[in-house]
């Protein structure tokens, strides 16, 4: 059986070209549609400075800057911020950073941490710092969003095993639920090699939520459970979508 996870999987998942091919049919009007609602709900105002955390390829940033806003966005992976740099113009900036790390202190109005961006440390002291990382470059009374899976649903939908084929490749993908992770490996061959990449995001519950926000001086404001905007319900939501506020 694998180790449970590799606690530096994502610097290698994510710089690989075979994560973006599985996931290359990812839903961009969904992603469209929750930057319509969100800033709908936000309501921000013209002038407002967004920093969008683990950005990936751009795809929220993107968007939202095509709304006018000035947008930030920020990862780990070299290969997504060379992709999304060819988008970039004097509102739209991508930079190769660590969100565990803060950038530009006290600058922007609203932190954005999208699609679950958000579990992949081992350590606790990292989300306590990633979260320190966000008090600290919003502005005050700046605002958080954190979009995460609801893990009290995830549990009973959790599907173990599939096999999808993208781009001509067959990925198998076996997923499990392992002291306090979801575990995802995932194998495939690829012109005569095999390969196996892992993915891990820690199961992170409200209560606990709550405690990295308090401790970073957050204060929740409002919980929603879907990109329509609906209210939170730990039972049948998909999605557990954090509003908070700085509050020092």
């Amino acid at each position: 059986m694998d180790n449970i996870y590799d606690v530096n999987w994502f610097k290698d998942w994510f710089n690989s070209p075979y994560y973006h091919i599985l996931y290359s049919n990812r839903d961009y009007l969904e992603a469209e549609l929750f930057i319509d609602n969100l800033v709908n709900y936000l309501k921000p105002l013209p002038e407002a400075k967004f920093l969008d955390l683990a950005c990936g390829k751009g795809r929220h940033s993107i968007y939202l800057n095509s709304k006018k806003y000035n947008v930030t966005g920020i990862d780990l992976s070299v290969q997504s911020i060379e992709y999304a740099k060819q988008f970039e113009n004097n509102s739209l900036h991508f930079f190769v950073h660590d969100m565990r790390i803060p950038c530009k202190e006290n600058h922007f109005d609203c932190v954005l941490n999208l699609f679950t961006s958000f579990g992949y440390f081992e350590k606790e002291e990292d989300n306590y710092a990633t979260i320190d990382s966000v008090c600290r470059v919003l502005k005050p009374n700046g605002i958080f969003v954190l979009d995460f899976l609801n893990v009290e649903r995830m549990q009973d939908c959790i599907i173990p095993h599939q096999v999808k084929e993208v781009q001509g490749i067959e990925f198998t993908i076996d997923k499990r639920i392992e002291k306090g992770f979801i575990v995802k490996n995932i194998y495939f061959n690829n012109k005569g090699k095999k390969y196996h990449f892992q993915e891990s995001v820690k199961m992170i519950s409200l209560d606990t939520f709550k405690k990295y926000f308090e401790a970073n001086h957050l204060e929740i404001i409002d919980l929603l459970g879907s990109y329509t905007m609906e209210d939170f319900n730990p039972l049948t939501s998909d999605r557990l979508i954090l509003i908070a506020q700085k509050t020092k």
